[in-house]
């Protein structure tokens, strides 16, 4: 990955976190109505599914290095899934102490299963990258 694209998605995940931390911490006043089910589940586990859907691949995408090998990929995949984890975490900790938000135990799992999913899709991009880059090195 060139040095363009690699700041490309920095600027991306710092706009992506700063997006992220509106969303859990903003107090939001007079929304619209908007239906609290989608198909059976909460609208704000979806979202909360949804705002941590892309962090691991984003994450990796960012950091611009690319792991030799699948245990290193895999590796690299747990951090970032560890990371990811401990920023939902946080952010629940933090609603726990703002008067206008509520922590939910809920919420975490919505996020801690998208971070499965995107750790899932970011482990086949860079299986993917390193089967492409080893077939372009012979």
């Amino acid at each position: 990955m060139n040095k363009r694209s690699v700041l490309l998605f920095r600027i991306l995940m710092i706009l992506y976190i700063a997006a992220v931390a509106v969303l859990c911490f903003a107090r939001f006043k007079n929304l619209a109505d908007v239906p609290t089910t989608l198909f059976g589940l909460e609208m704000d586990k979806i979202v909360h599914f949804l705002m941590f859907l892309p962090f691991p691949l984003l994450a990796y995408l960012a950091l611009g290095k690319q792991p030799g090998g699948p245990w290193k990929a895999l590796g690299a995949v747990l951090l970032l899934f560890l990371a990811g984890s401990l920023i939902a975490a946080g952010t629940e900790i933090v609603q726990r102490f703002l008067p206008y938000r509520s922590a939910d135990p809920l919420d975490f799992r919505a996020d801690a299963l998208a971070l499965a999913a995107g750790s899932l899709v970011t482990f086949i991009v860079m299986l993917c990258q390193g089967v492409r880059s080893s077939r372009s090195a012979r």
